[in-house]
């Protein structure tokens, strides 16, 4: 039987959380993402969305150079993290976020970390990212291991209780 690590609270080495503000008016919403002069901004490779059906599981994955920063806009998601960085303080510490329309935040994920996320709610979730590098088609930065991999202790399932 698969072990399941409890996730940590404190964050993995180099993610980064920002707390985003919704500026509602009587024509509608305003929210800023991620601006250039943010002390976490590294540069802008491209921005994409994303949707997610409800239970869908979208992982895992990882970059050598790319670094994203992850919102979810609409609807609710569970992402999560794991460290299996050689030599970072926090090799082998999980985290998990619920992030969209109860939880404005902006995720910050370093490169090396692997992630994926699950739409939790009951309509699809559309999830932002503004990765630092162009997706390159020939040679992508991207490596993959299945949602339920065994390498990573992560189980998708509600934790009820």
């Amino acid at each position: 039987m698969k072990h399941y690590e409890a996730p940590h609270k404190d964050p993995i080495d180099g993610v980064k959380l920002k707390d985003l503000k919704l500026i509602p008016d009587e024509r509608g919403r305003l929210m800023e993402i991620l601006r250039s002069d943010e002390e976490f901004f590294e540069k802008f490779g491209q921005l994409y969305i994303t949707s997610n059906y409800p239970g869908v599981v979208k992982a895992w994955h990882y970059h050598k150079i790319q670094c994203d920063n992850v919102v979810c806009v609409k609807g609710m998601i569970k992402l999560a993290l794991f460290d299996n960085r050689e030599g970072s303080p926090t090799r082998k510490r999980l985290n998990e976020f619920f992030l969209g329309d109860h939880n404005r935040k902006l995720v910050h994920i370093p490169a090396g970390v692997w992630h994926g996320w699950k739409c939790i709610s009951e309509t699809e979730s559309l999830v932002v990212n503004i990765p630092t590098e162009l997706y390159n088609y020939k040679n992508p930065d991207e490596f993959r291991l299945p949602f339920d991999s065994d390498e990573i202790p992560y189980d998708w399932k509600v934790k009820m209780g």
